[in-house]
């Protein structure tokens, strides 16, 4: 998935009001955000070969520290445990552990049987949704728009960027999605680790719009965002 792991950000802004929409994209992202990395420094492994599902080209070898089960549970514990110790807010940290392992059971659901279940184990697994485009792309869609519906009736622009920067946002993710799905299949691995990196930009630009939003209370009333 690629919107639907931005649509768990936005959902869990409902159950942490508090929490910045930036942390919990990174949370939600997390998975993918050292992925990348990893790659570049020969410690995972991927390559191209079209064909290798409908929808996605890309063939995952090897990446049990970034996308196994063990270590997803592991990573949601140690984020979540961060975050508890710096904000102190439970609820968040929750949300924000959730949104860590929420990416591996998306996964899970989209990918071939190419998941690890921890590093070392031979055992991977994988349901498959990439081989059904329509059925994904209808789950996915359906996810992101109630999702950002959900966060755009919670919270209200208080000026321009808490405006423009999340419909800006939402533009910039489309356009990545349907090129995603309508285009060729990239030249090599190597170009598509470096692209990767992109995602950091994401997390920055949603606490950034998300800190010119305020919650709308259960009263009607409004409150600044923490």
């Amino acid at each position: 998935m690629f919107i639907g792991h931005f649509a768990v950000a936005f959902a869990a802004k409902r159950a942490a009001p508090r929490t910045s929409l930036g942390t919990l994209l990174f949370g939600a992202q997390f998975l993918d955000l050292i992925w990348p990395p990893l790659v570049l420094l020969g410690v995972e492994h991927f390559h191209v070969e079209p064909g290798v599902t409908k929808m996605n080209p890309l063939a995952f070898d090897s990446y049990p520290i970034s996308h196994s089960l063990l270590m997803s549970l592991v990573w949601s514990v140690v984020i979540g445990v961060v975050y508890l110790a710096r904000r102190r807010y439970r609820a968040g940290a929750i949300m924000v552990g959730i949104a860590v392992f929420s990416h591996w059971v998306l996964d899970w659901v989209t990918h071939r049987p190419d998941l690890q279940l921890a590093p070392g184990s031979e055992a991977r697994v994988g349901l498959g949704l990439w081989n059904h485009p329509s059925l994904e792309i209808g789950i996915e869609s359906a996810m992101f728009l109630g999702a950002l519906a959900s966060y755009i009736l919670q919270t209200r622009p208080r000026d321009g960027v808490g405006r423009w920067g999340l419909i800006g946002f939402i533009l910039l993710l489309l356009f990545f999605y349907v090129g995603n799905v309508t285009g060729p299949p990239p030249p090599n691995a190597d170009i598509v680790a470096w692209m990767a990196l992109g995602l950091w930009l994401f997390v920055p630009w949603a606490a950034w719009f998300d800190r010119h939003r305020e919650v709308v209370r259960r009263d009607g009333q409004r409150s600044p965002l923490a």
